[in-house]
């Protein structure tokens, strides 16, 4: 049966829930369908499944009114399949906003009205349910149970019937919108099989003439020249993959010696020059309204006397397009107004120098606080750590952490060729065992630098095994274990826990979050939601939370770095490694007074 129906507004106001139903919920389902579908953007799905503690489990599906800004929502235990509530949602959203005032907060008429809107969704369910299984002609058809007590491709059990045969229109009535909406997504393996029937072409004789042409004369073989542009020497090679044996081993060989040195241990200059002029430039065009407005004399004399106290209004226009500035460079709205405040009340009441403008004054108070913020509070001298952990005979533990496809493994790879670079041993700890093909990703690196590899396969504890490893890496005398943890997005709960407990369990030296920074404003809100999430399912009274941050595929970004100004605002950790190319090498430390200059110019 029906165990909830409730009509509330987005802005989260309950304007009607069924008194008649009154069921008391297990958990908190309508709550977790807001903060992890309608909230999240995933509201376009057909249902939600929610576990609750216990033995119950619901199914939630809900509809929408837009141009009221109104949620129904219907709750019904899932292994009841009820036919009847995709309809009987419509059918109230219909009369309800019929009666519907944005003024009015109670509607306790309304249960009436749903009362005899449930009967006849119920009664019409009832009616379709007895329709038989037979075709106008008679004939039998052919039934085929699908899902009694197995599980179909897309992993959800379902306990319906499907019927093959002539009269199968009738019965797709018969199964109603809730099986068509449930089936949309499923995976057809007959359809499959057909396209690789027709995909599948069989040789004709001219392929096989080519075949044995190519057999007897290899040396014969058309390949695509590499082209070459003006007078450029050629490339030796473009084929950078691994060389294949006869028998399909891979002959992977060490790369770790030809790849030279890391860019961690190089230092970036930076040419000032250029954006200095620009800045005078800019700072130019911002005081040339003033003048006009001013008079020259007037403008002259406050330069040179100077003004005697900086007032708020004067600081506006500056901060405004100071502001604007940053936004242009993908820092975050909220914290680029922030630090715009915190500018102005820097500032206010102070007095301005000589021959100096307001722009200038706010620009070079700007450059102190990004450079505050940028500039780690503690030592990130991550050698020194390691040979500290090494006097005491254990090993030096990182732990790296982020959601999906942001880069963890490839990062962790280039770290582990950095520190192999300072004669330091490093041990890789494959504790990714929820993603196919994240152990093989990580032997693989593990193979090409030649540095064991810690792994017990999927499907186990990661907590388990980055224990495991740690004591195997104590027992070898390794210097560092590098722990490569499972992507999770920062909203599912039970792989966090997971993430909790291997941290509460392993007591890392180091907590990396690993995110991109072409992502801009989801890398503070991923970030922020790790660091909740790391301390609201800790066990300990003292939760252990994100200690440094790893920044991939800074080289896509161009001049749009505000996402490190971003990530270190939100969370006061520093920014240790940046990711900026596909070899091992392409590993820096992030140039605060680079990013700063970028930010400003």
């Amino acid at each position: 049966m029906l165990e909830q129906l409730l009509i509330f507004t987005r802005g989260g106001l309950i304007l009607w829930t069924c008194k008649e139903l009154g069921n008391a919920l297990k958990g908190s389902p309508i709550d977790t369908l807001i903060r992890s579908c309608l909230l999240e953007e995933r509201s376009g799905a057909a249902s939600y499944n929610y576990d609750a503690p216990g033995a119950a489990s619901y199914t939630l599906k809900w509809t929408f009114h837009n141009e009221l800004g109104l949620v129904f929502v219907a709750v019904y235990q899932r292994i009841l399949h009820l036919l009847y509530v995709d309809e009987l949602l419509e059918m109230v959203k219909r009369e309800f906003s019929e009666i519907y005032d944005p003024k009015r907060v109670e509607y306790f008429d309304f249960d009436e009205t749903f009362r005899q809107l449930r009967k006849e969704a119920e009664a019409r369910a009832e009616e379709l349910r007895k329709v038989k299984p037979m075709g106008n002609d008679g004939r039998k058809q052919q039934v085929v149970k699908k899902g009694s007590g197995r599980k179909l491709e897309n992993g959800h059990s379902n306990g319906n019937h499907s019927v093959v045969g002539e009269g199968n229109r009738g019965m797709g009535l018969a199964n109603g919108k809730e099986n068509a909406r449930s089936n949309n997504g499923a995976f057809d393996v007959s359809k499959l099989q057909k396209l690789k029937s027709k995909g599948v072409k069989k040789p004709t004789d001219t392929s096989v003439v080519v075949r044995k042409g190519s057999k007897a004369d290899p040396k014969t073989k058309v390949t695509k020249k590499n082209r070459v542009w003006d007078d450029s020497p050629k490339d030796a090679k473009l084929d950078f993959t691994d060389p294949v044996e006869e028998n399909g081993n891979e002959n992977i060989q060490v790369v770790a010696a030809d790849q030279g040195e890391s860019m961690m241990d190089k230092e970036e200059i930076i040419s000032s020059d250029s954006e200095e002029d620009e800045e005078d430039e800019e700072v130019g065009k911002d005081s040339k309204p003033d003048a006009k407005k001013k008079g020259w004399f007037s403008s002259m004399f406050q330069s040179i006397a100077g003004k005697a106290n900086l007032e708020k209004a004067d600081l506006e226009p500056a901060l405004k397009a100071l502001k604007d500035r940053l936004m242009t460079k993908n820092v975050a709205e909220e914290i680029a107004e922030k630090l715009c405040e915190s500018v102005a009340a820097s500032l206010e009441g102070k007095k301005l120098a000589s021959f100096t403008r307001i722009s200038s004054t706010v620009q070079a108070a700007m450059e102190e606080a990004l450079g505050r913020i940028l500039t780690p509070r503690r030592s990130i001298d991550i050698l020194r750590d390691v040979h500290a952990a090494r006097e005491q005979r254990k090993p030096y533990v990182v732990v790296f952490v982020g959601v999906n496809g942001v880069g963890k493994s490839t990062n962790l790879a280039k770290v582990a060729y950095w520190l192999l670079q300072h004669k330091v041993s490093v041990m890789m700890a494959a504790c990714d065992t929820f993603r196919s093909g994240a152990v093989e990703q990580l032997r693989t690196h593990a193979r090409r630098l030649q540095i064991p590899i810690f792994e017990k396969g999927y499907e186990k504890d990661p907590a388990v095994v980055a224990k495991e490893a740690i004591q195997e890496a104590t027992r070898n005398g390794s210097d560092v274990v590098l722990v490569d943890t499972a992507g999770r997005m920062q909203d599912n709960e039970p792989l966090m826990r997971a993430l909790s407990k291997l941290i509460y369990l392993n007591n890392p030296d180091l907590v990396l979050f690993v995110g991109e920074a072409l992502v801009g404003n989801d890398a503070v809100d991923q970030l922020s939601k790790f660091n909740q999430k790391l301390a609201d399912l800790s066990t300990s009274p003292n939760p252990r939370l994100i200690d440094g941050i790893l920044l991939t595929k800074f080289d896509t970004i161009d001049d749009k770095v505000g996402a490190a100004l971003s990530m270190v605002y939100i969370s006061g950790s520093p920014v240790m490694f940046v990711g900026c190319g596909q070899s091992y090498t392409d590993l820096k430390k992030l140039n605060v007074k680079a990013i700063i200059k970028t930010l400003l110019k």
